[in-house]
């Protein structure tokens, strides 16, 4: 468990964590100096049980509440620390409210100095502590009365917080590793130190990870956790990972960056939240108002741009989204602090509901009412919720990153909600059976509407027919539909055609005498077929009418246009494919050379032929090569 402390400045907070502990946290010159903490300060103690208490010490300073953020998302306990001569001061209240914004609604208030004044006044100090409680998150927190001079109260403090520690942990050690990064430094002879609470997952020594947002690549040398050395750490734990990486420079690292596991580095600049204004405020806020964003241990200048109307009034919450200056970690569920653009007082805080919000259509009702429901559901409950308002499908990559979900959690979700997952595990897309039976229909209805449109075409091409039916749906899960759709025979493909079984585009009488002329001439030699004026000039026909003839031909399916006036059987294209599939099961591409090579022609034809094949999708060029994009196209057992 780690214990946090808060409270005014010079009530007694380091003192308090030295009487627990004996450790002084104050680790800084200036801090023994001047009497005061000023950065935050940790300290551990082992408890009977064999685990350790973990304390993160903050400062309480007015000027100081950036580096108390930086500590405070990181504890599970709190320590709420009132000097009895003060009683509760103004940065009391302000770590209270900060504190009830976080959500960290398990702790205890303690009483110090209670050595400096009688028993009416620590009576009447009490009495304030309780009622400044009574509607926080705090209201059920026992009070202890404590003197660090005279250790009175100390080992009844001590007992409570080793029985606290007793309780099941409240962070989940599923999802993947993330730990906000407090401090960075340097040891002679060991090299790059960061620490930080562990926020999720676990850590092994030899993992590899990344900084986050920068993507620093490094190595776990070795760790330390609860301020022992482990070859693992898990969620709840503060950790000092030892990192290594050829490309590491701890000069690039910064409080408030992350150390995650690879899978987990999505930074973002904006973030779709539910953000409530502390009723303490004086005004109401405004649209477009700028503002520190405290997350993590992160501290981001950005703007809050609200989604429920032009104002939120104090006390009140609403959605909204805060765009940001940089780029930070963020993902769906953590909790962040917000104050004025000078950073002299907390204006308000909440969760983030989605750290990657789509950028349109951010206020419309369906979008508005899924960031309502995703406050409160569980995983499988927000894929459920997102599949039902996506009717092309949830990218699970994004999906799991948000919600902190491995791959593998993300399929098991899937399977749960009975969606259809297409694509590769980590660049899947998931769909309801409702919206996969949707899409289809919609294909259907625009193949069927283009036949009606130009009944003497043969067909559509594959990407025209996805742009008409459903231009925002990932080429692969269109591929997906049309292979289901072919397979129980409601789309048939001729070439790189795709048409409804029923439609068919013929010749007429003179058309289909001409044509059995022309295509044994074409056959002779299939992959160096004669251009439209030789056929003429062979045949004694008119150039113009051989033209329209092959134009017409190439609408039925029976041949290709390769390249201007020269024209390819459905056979020798389907032939040609073939010795593309061969070459990239072999090399894993077709080049001009070895498909020249191939099929024995000049490398300008050769590369006629693969531009033919890019352009119509069945390969796609990179540099000199031609990977397959599209490898069904222009099998020889298509359906005509």
């Amino acid at each position: 468990m780690i214990v946090g402390t808060a409270g005014h400045v010079d009530h007694g907070k380091t003192s308090l964590v030295r009487a627990l502990t004996g450790v002084d946290a104050d680790r800084l010159p200036e801090e023994k100096a001047r009497g005061i903490t000023l950065d935050l300060g940790y300290a551990y103690t082992p408890l009977p049980s064999g685990q350790v208490l973990g304390f993160v010490d903050v400062p309480g300073h007015e000027k100081l509440v950036h580096n108390m953020l930086a500590g405070a998302t990181g504890i599970d306990f709190v320590l709420l620390v009132i000097a009895a001569d003060d009683g509760p001061m103004p940065q009391t209240y302000e770590h209270l409210q900060i504190l009830d914004l976080l959500n960290l609604n398990a702790g205890a208030a303690v009483l110090t100095k209670i050595d400096a004044v009688d028993a009416e006044r620590t009576t009447q100090a009490e009495a304030e502590i309780t009622a400044l409680l009574s509607t926080t998150a705090l209201a059920s927190a026992p009070v202890f009365r404590v003197s660090s001079t005279t250790g009175e109260g100390v080992g009844a403090l001590r007992r409570y917080l080793e029985a606290e520690s007793a309780r099941p942990a409240t962070r989940g050690h599923g999802g993947h590793f993330r730990l906000a990064i407090d401090r960075c430094f340097s040891l002679s002879g060991a090299g790059t130190i960061v620490t930080g609470t562990i926020h999720s997952g676990a850590v092994a020594e030899g993992d590899s990870l990344l900084i986050s947002p920068p993507g620093i690549g490094v190595r776990v040398r070795s760790l330390r956790a609860q301020n022992q050395p482990t070859q693992r750490a898990i969620a709840g734990e503060r950790c000092a990972l030892n990192l290594t990486g050829s490309d590491f420079d701890r000069n690039r690292v910064r409080r408030g960056d992350w150390v995650l596991a690879g899978p987990a580095h999505a930074p973002t600049q904006r973030l779709d939240v539910r953000l409530r204004l502390l009723v303490s405020e004086s005004g109401p806020l405004m649209h477009w108002t700028p503002l520190h964003v405290h997350l993590g241990a992160s501290e981001t200048m950005g703007r809050v741009a609200l989604l429920e109307g032009a104002v939120l009034q104090p006390g009140q919450e609403a959605l909204a989204q805060i765009v940001l200056d940089r780029e930070i970690g963020a993902l769906h569920g953590d909790r962040f602090v917000i104050r004025d653009q000078s950073a002299k007082r907390t204006l308000g805080g909440g969760s983030v509901i989605d750290p990657f919000p789509p950028a349109r259509g951010r206020r419309t009702a369906s979008r508005l009412a899924l960031l309502r429901d995703w406050l409160s559901a569980s995983a499988i409950q927000g894929l459920h919720l997102a599949l039902e308002q996506s009717p092309f499908g949830v990218n699970t990559k994004r999906f799991g990153q948000s919600w902190n979900l491995t791959a593998k959690e993300v399929e098991a979700l899937a399977h749960d909600a009975s969606a259809r997952l297409v694509g590769s595990r980590d660049a899947a897309v998931a769909i309801s059976s409702r919206a996969w039976s949707g899409l289809a229909q919609r294909i259907l209805a625009s193949l069927a509407a283009e036949h009606m449109r130009a009944p003497d075409m043969v067909g559509v091409s594959r990407e025209h027919l996805r742009r008409l039916s459903t231009p925002g749906l990932a080429p692969e899960v269109f591929d997906e539909l049309i292979d289901e759709l072919r397979s129980l025979g409601r789309v048939h493909q001729s070439g790189h055609w795709l048409r409804a079984p029923e439609h068919r585009v013929t010749l007429t009488l003179a058309e289909d005498r001409l044509w059995a002329r022309v295509g044994p001439l074409l056959d002779q030699a299939p992959f160096q077929p004669p251009r439209v004026r030789d056929l003429a000039g062979s045949l004694s026909v008119d150039e113009a009418a051989m033209r329209r003839l092959l134009q017409r031909v190439a609408r039925t399916g029976g041949v290709f246009a390769v390249a201007h006036d020269h024209y390819f059987t459905q056979g020798a294209i389907a032939t040609l494919a073939d010795v593309v599939r061969a070459l990239g099961v072999e090399y894993g591409a077709a080049s001009a050379a070895r498909f020249r090579d191939r099929i024995g022609t000049g490398r300008k034809l050769a590369i006629q032929i693969l531009e033919f094949f890019d352009r119509v999708g069945f390969t796609r060029r990179v540099k000199d090569s031609h990977i397959l994009r599209q490898p069904a196209l222009f099998r020889k057992d298509e359906p005509s």
